[in-house]
């Protein structure tokens, strides 16, 4: 019997699942450093099914993808796609970003996995933007093709952090002071939580107590630190103006998403922020922006589901 798998390769684990028309099934992880090649993996995995033959497969990897040659950015692991094909076996497999993956994963996802922050309706077919403030920031747009969806390449993520308010301009004159150049992923990101932190601690002249992201998020989330608790509004801030900019940009009728690995932490937090506030903050554009919707990615498996959706648009048509 034959099978398709896919895989959210980052460069600390590698997460693998088969997939069963449009669901995931069997799904494991592995430490990446704990093997000498993706190869040994995927293989690992395959083994667990000497019932069936895969013939395709989906990579999503944490790395840029623009020719056969892969090297992953935090990890040792490099190899070439058709190479590995042929060493797998497979009659498919299709190699793409991580955030490609999670760009596709919003056109499959549920309600239940997904929170709106804010009011407004998505447009069936229309223009989709994606972010997610992670280890860094990545960004896509989704578009309809004829096909199903594209998602468009690009390094939104390091674009300069646009300031807003005069608390972004002391954060902006600090990452300048610190940097040289101030780029979105510096504020929207583990360490831009930690940049706005130290930026806050300065401007107001506050001892620094905290050196780790999540130490500082915990602080806001249980209200044990006033400046903690700014910090994390700021974020919230920064992270809706960017959202609406992401929207003005393509025209995101369909929505704007949120994933990453950091806004699903805290959630309600984000809901009760001016987040939407400054989303709609665009002025003569209001009334634009305020008619789409914005959403945080809840689902833990959205890298996976995503390749699932960008393997099963590319085979359509096939068993």
């Amino acid at each position: 019997m034959t099978a398709k798998f896919v895989a959210d390769v980052g460069g600390t684990n590698i997460r693998l699942a088969k997939v069963d028309g449009d669901q995931l099934s069997h799904i494991r992880k592995y430490i990446c450093k704990d093997y000498p090649s993706i190869n040994h993996v995927i293989k690992l995995y395959f083994e667990e099914f000497p019932e069936h033959s895969f013939s395709a497969g989906c990579l999503g990897v944490a790395c840029p993808v623009t020719s056969d040659h892969i090297s992953m950015t935090n990890s040792s692991w490099q190899f070439s796609i058709k190479a590995l094909q042929e060493d797998l076996g497979l009659e498919s497999l299709y190699v793409i970003n991580d955030f490609t993956a999670v760009a596709h994963a919003v056109t499959v996802l549920s309600e239940e996995q997904r929170v709106q922050v804010g009011l407004g309706q998505a447009q069936k077919g229309q223009n989709i933007a994606v972010f997610g403030p992670g280890t860094g920031l990545g960004v896509k747009h989704l578009t309809p093709s004829q096909d199903g969806w594209t998602a468009l390449d690009g390094e939104g993520g390091h674009v300069d952090f646009a300031a807003v308010d005069d608390i972004d301009i002391q954060i902006l004159h600090f990452l300048t002071q610190k940097f040289g150049h101030a780029s979105a992923e510096e504020v929207l990101s583990g360490r831009g939580i930690v940049h706005i932190y130290q930026a806050l601690s300065e401007y107001r002249g506050s001892p620094v107590h905290y050196s780790e992201a999540s130490a500082i998020t915990s602080a806001a989330i249980d209200g044990s630190c006033e400046l903690c608790v700014a910090t994390l509004n700021q974020f919230c801030k920064i992270l809706g103006s960017f959202a609406g900019n992401l929207a003005l940009n393509l025209g995101t009728r369909g929505g704007v998403y949120i994933g990453g690995g950091i806004a699903s932490r805290f959630t309600d937090f984000i809901r009760k922020s001016d987040f939407r506030l400054r989303f709609e903050a665009k002025g003569r554009f209001k009334d634009y922006v305020s008619e789409i919707p914005t959403y945080i990615i809840t689902e833990p498996d959205h890298g996976l589901i995503g390749a699932m959706a960008y393997l099963n648009q590319n085979l359509k048509g096939q068993p």
